[in-house]
């Protein structure tokens, strides 16, 4: 569908996260679902202001707007999917290293990070997300429902794993905590999440 949003060619090849995440999920995940919100909100957007607008600006404008929760929805949804796939890697996983890996410290170490953020997208009640954010010169982790995201939350995403069941149920079933250990240990792209640290320290300092 014709609009001023598009969906974002993958960063790898949809079979480059098997058997992690498999290319049938992938086609189902992207090709069905992440499109389908790109085609809703280009729908809902035309004719109206929003359509000139970027996704960051339609979410914020959109936040608590009885009238325009579908707009919100689907251009929250749109932001947070663009976002994930970058948070994937076929080369991802392991203890970071650098500045990002001090500062997973607090949450004991990398070990003590992948046990809370495991826990935390677990614990997800229903559809939703879980994240790593920088705020306030810390990381923290936060989960969101539905389309929610940290932006609206004056907190700068580093790295999300999607627990909406069309993101493991062909692979994993109803086996969430194999599906997020497994997304953890082998497909966190930490080159991203430090890339989204410095670029959101720099939008800090620039502020």
């Amino acid at each position: 569908m014709p609009g001023p949003f598009q969906l974002p060619a993958l960063p790898w090849d949809e079979s480059a996260l098997a058997p992690t995440i498999s290319s049938k999920t992938l086609s189902l995940h992207y090709g069905k679902h992440h499109l389908a919100y790109v085609n809703k909100l280009n729908e809902l957007v035309a004719g109206t202001p929003y359509a000139d607008q970027s996704l960051e600006q339609i979410i914020a404008a959109t936040k608590g707007k009885a009238d325009a929760r579908k707009i919100y929805n689907n251009a929250g949804q749109t932001w947070n999917h663009n976002f994930y796939w970058n948070c994937l890697s076929p080369h991802g996983g392991g203890d970071p290293k650098g500045g990002i890996g001090k500062q997973l410290e607090p949450f004991g170490g990398y070990e003590g990070f992948c046990k809370q953020f495991a826990q935390a997208a677990v614990d997800q009640f229903g559809s939703g997300w879980a994240w790593l954010v920088s705020r306030d010169g810390k990381l923290e982790i936060l989960t969101t429902s539905n389309a929610d995201n940290p932006l609206t939350m004056g907190a700068t995403p580093l790295l999300t794993i999607d627990v909406w069941e069309h993101a493991y149920y062909v692979d994993y079933e109803n086996r969430r905590p194999d599906h997020v250990k497994a997304v953890i240990e082998k497909l966190l792209n930490w080159k991203w999440a430090e890339e989204c640290l410095a670029k959101g320290g720099s939008q800090r300092k620039a502020a």
